[in-house]
């Protein structure tokens, strides 16, 4: 049998409950303008470029920069939460005051 745990609150979620499934993308976005497209520029010499930034940097880590898929599992209540604030904006801040 498989055994859940929410990914936040870390609660064991059993069979019987309802269990919740996020789904992220996070791409880079190409986004190519009319401003761009310069006739003028180096084809050639760009790709020599990115194909040297490739040789030198970790495959792991490149792919990490440009796609991730993430997947979590959440229980009722953390869903509700997530729902409300998915990015995460209004997080209470921790301020931590000394006992004077």
């Amino acid at each position: 049998m498989i055994h859940f745990v929410c990914d936040v609150c870390k609660r064991s979620l059993d069979p019987e409950d309802l269990r919740y499934v996020v789904r992220m993308e996070v791409y880079a976005a190409l986004d190519n303008t009319d401003a761009d497209l310069d006739n003028d520029r180096d084809h050639l010499q760009e790709i020599e470029d990115v194909l040297e930034h490739l040789d030198e940097s970790d495959d792991h880590e490149l792919g990490d920069e440009v796609y991730q898929q993430l997947r979590f599992d959440l229980c009722a209540a953390c869903r509700k939460k997530f729902l409300s604030d998915p990015l995460g904006r209004r997080m209470p801040q921790h301020l931590d005051f000394s006992q004077n």
